[in-house]
């Protein structure tokens, strides 16, 4: 784990009203290596978020989750193994075991084949920090189809079709 990114005080960049800081980034791609969005990892406001831009999918709802290993081979992506579930919880926002840290709102892209979504992590800033940059990495996954915020584990959200890794900012 860089020990950059846990250390210091809340006034530190991205803390307490001053301006959001990066502090981790992915190119997703396609297996067959296009590239086709980003991920931000943000820390603003004592918290974390993610960003995540996409484009050129068929209109209509993925599941976007994290993901325990920075490794994304095609063509199917299990190098990133399952979800980042460090508590070792049930998968999904509406399952009363849920959920796990690696657990995002679906991303939908609309009829120009773009989509965006903005998600605040509710986990500690400081450990959810720890657990994406850990010696594992993380990876940002892209499902073909919606996560039903309940299947353990994984959603029901089919196939692995999109997969970037965190890198941490400079």
């Amino acid at each position: 784990m860089p020990t950059a990114l846990c250390a210091g005080s809340s006034k530190d960049k991205g803390e307490m009203g001053s301006a959001p800081a990066v502090i981790g980034s992915a190119l997703i791609a396609t297996a067959s290596g296009t590239e086709i969005g980003t991920a931000e990892i943000i820390r603003a406001k004592g918290a974390i978020s993610i960003s995540v831009k996409v484009n050129g999918f068929e209109a209509g709802e993925r599941a976007l989750h994290l993901h325990s290993t920075g490794a994304c081979d095609a063509p199917d992506f299990t190098s990133a193994g399952g979800h980042l579930n460090p508590f070792e919880r049930a998968h999904g926002s509406l399952n009363p075991d849920g959920q796990h840290l690696g657990d995002m709102p679906n991303i939908t892209t609309d009829d120009n084949g773009q989509a965006t979504l903005t998600f605040t992590f509710s986990d500690d800033p400081d450990h959810l920090i720890q657990e994406i940059f850990d010696a594992n990495g993380t990876a940002v996954m892209i499902h073909a189809g919606p996560d039903d915020y309940i299947s353990d584990p994984a959603g029901a959200a089919g196939p692995r079709i999109a997969c970037g890794v965190v890198k941490p900012a400079n």
